[in-house]
């Protein structure tokens, strides 16, 4: 007959149990709304083990953020195959499934959480993005990018950053579409830039010239180009005229 004694955890064993537990907790509900109480009855021990692992709930708390951070982080590496439109969708795909999984979590990392203003917080969040930004760099085939270049990807990375935020609250705009259209945001920012500077428009060349028209991109063109009266038609342009005729007093 064999008996019911529990193994006894190390330290560091321990400490990545408590931090796999708050995060779990921190994913569900605010890390405001999580005791101490509740993860340790969580992770079966006494509320004064877990103060024998960490200081406080706010140690605790920085800590399931570095675990979380370094997941995000991780969600924008991409083997460099295939179109780049779709090696963004895909990278998409993994970010909202994160920002799914662990919501609460997701906005505590981006928004501060118990730890607003602290500095170990927000250098996780600016690791998170600065890994985004040199995954992308990576794909788009340079670690020293041209002043305008570096302003599209930037601006990209904390433009899905805000986006999935506010998708948080309400979701009412389905996932698929929105990682979609984030996908077509990257390459209307390249082409706004690429108007303005010869060095830009050469990157948007290269990367268009790799995309199939049924991908990320060639979607988007097929879309704009619908939206766009077609030139040239004598239909469409006498309509036009039409409409800027005053109607008769």
């Amino acid at each position: 007959m064999t008996s019911g004694v529990r193994r006894r955890m190390g330290v560091e064993e321990r400490r990545q149990q408590l931090i796999s537990v708050a995060l779990e907790l921190f994913s569900n509900r605010s890390p405001d709304d999580v005791s101490i109480d509740e993860i340790a009855a969580a992770a079966g021990i006494s509320r004064p083990l877990v103060y024998h692992y960490f200081p406080g709930k706010l140690s605790l708390y920085e800590a399931a953020l570095r675990r979380a951070a370094d997941e995000l982080a991780r969600r924008f590496d991409e083997p460099m195959e295939g179109p780049l439109g779709a090696r963004l969708l895909r990278v998409m795909g993994r970010y909202f499934q994160f920002v799914e999984d662990h919501g609460p979590g997701f906005s505590a990392l981006m928004r501060g959480g118990p730890a607003v203003g602290s500095s170990r917080t927000n250098a996780m969040i600016d690791e998170v993005r600065q890994a985004a930004y040199v995954q992308i760099l990576a794909h788009l085939g340079t670690s020293a990018p041209p002043a305008r270049l570096e302003l599209v990807v930037r601006s990209w990375v904390s433009l899905a950053e805000s986006t999935a935020l506010i998708w948080l609250d309400g979701r009412r705009i389905p996932r698929a579409e929105l990682e979609l259209q984030l996908v077509h945001d990257f390459a209307a920012l390249a082409a706004v830039s690429a108007a303005y500077d010869a060095e830009m428009a050469e990157v948007l060349v290269r990367i268009l010239s790799d995309e199939p028209a049924d991908g990320p991109f060639g979607e988007l063109v097929g879309r704009l180009v619908a939206l766009v009266p077609r030139v040239g038609d004598p239909v469409s342009a006498a309509s036009a005229a039409a409409d800027t005729v005053p109607a008769p007093r």
